[in-house]
């Protein structure tokens, strides 16, 4: 157990989470509701939980409920509750917050986890944070988190989140963003792990000359129910985003969702997903959908799903390798997409939780 705190510190190593202040510019670790730690390290981010934010600030209030509706749905509904918690992570105008900002969401009670996060990218900022969202191995319950991202004019906010669950746990996601003119929004999400249950479809509003780029690389083990997707609304000229997906099943039934909305003239979209599936009980549903509202604007998509090709393997051992050694390289290289705008540190998190697939594969 990570000491003092009362959580698995094998888990917080899964999902990237350090509390090694030379390695981060600001931590947080909660508990169920109870944030343990917080604390930041660099003078241009400030780290805390929402209550303590909302004590200190009066404005904080402003930005709950403002882009994910209370009556979105049930859970939404039962995350406007007094007990919900969650971080609060602000990047103050102009400030460079290159060394990244962890934060841990930790499920260790039988129950419901209720949680409501609010990050901020003042103008002309830059902050990278990463999310690692775990549990107990023995843990039985449910994930509900609201996340609200306001990404202020020319500022560039990037936000990975690895979750390694367990296949007791249903974890339900709702998030959405404003990127305000100019400004650049990078989603990574990975899932390697068992899980019981994830349904997540964060959508980010895209305003003049703003990015939204939105990256996932998830694997759905036997009995996992994945229904994961992004959307991204191009509201005003200039605005572009990408979404790239690569799913695979071994065992788990997988829908992969992506939509692009085209509002205004001279907007540009391109959603691409990927799925592969190594298992007979595997099953995937791949839905892109683009949706355009202005005749002046530029949306694609491209969308496959199959298995591992024989030519492909045939090759590899014609190499050398052995069969089982061929379709692990495929399978890595397949997982393995570039992610855009990634600083090398959580490149290296995140090809650390990808290495780690290998001994399953």
């Amino acid at each position: 157990m990570s000491e003092g705190y009362g959580v698995d510190s094998e888990k917080l190593k899964e999902v990237g989470i350090e509390l090694d202040p030379t390695k981060r510019s600001g931590t947080f670790l909660q508990r169920d509701q109870e944030p343990l730690k917080f604390a930041s390290f660099y003078e241009g981010v400030e780290v805390m939980s929402v209550k303590d934010a909302m004590k200190k600030y009066d404005w904080v209030r402003d930005y709950f409920w403002k882009i994910v509706r209370k009556d979105q749905d049930e859970f939404t509904k039962e995350a406007d509750s007094e007990e919900a918690n969650g971080y609060f992570i602000r990047a103050l105008p102009n400030a460079k917050v290159e060394i990244p900002v962890e934060a841990c969401l930790y499920l260790h009670r039988v129950g419901k986890q209720k949680v409501h996060n609010i990050i901020i990218a003042e103008e002309n900022s830059e902050i990278n944070i990463i999310t690692g969202c775990t549990s107990d191995r023995s843990a039985v319950g449910m994930h509900i988190g609201i996340s609200e991202f306001f990404v202020k004019r020319n500022a560039k906010l990037t936000f990975t989140m690895i979750h390694s669950w367990h296949n007791n746990i249903e974890v339900r996601p709702r998030s959405a963003v404003i990127v305000e003119e100019g400004a650049t929004f990078i989603s990574n999400y990975i899932l390697l792990n068992p899980v019981k249950l994830v349904q997540m479809y964060p959508t980010a509003y895209v305003g003049r000359n703003a990015r939204a780029v939105f990256s996932s690389v998830i694997v759905a083990l036997e009995g996992a129910n994945i229904d994961s997707g992004s959307r991204a609304v191009l509201k005003e000229p200039g605005a572009t985003a990408e979404i790239v997906s690569r799913t695979i099943s071994r065992g788990g039934k997988v829908i992969a969702r992506g939509q692009i909305i085209g509002e205004a003239e001279g907007v540009r979209g391109h959603l691409e997903c990927k799925g592969l599936i190594l298992s007979e009980k595997g099953e995937i549903n791949a839905i892109p959908e683009l949706i355009a509202r202005h005749p002046n604007v530029e949306l694609s998509h491209e969308a496959a799903i199959g298995k591992i090709a024989e030519e492909e393997i045939f090759y590899l051992m014609s190499r050398g390798l052995s069969r089982d050694e061929a379709v692990s390289a495929i399978v890595r290289g397949f997982m393995e997409i570039e992610i855009k705008g990634l600083p090398e540190v959580l490149k290296s998190a995140i090809d650390k939780a990808i290495e780690d697939m290998k001994s399953a594969l």
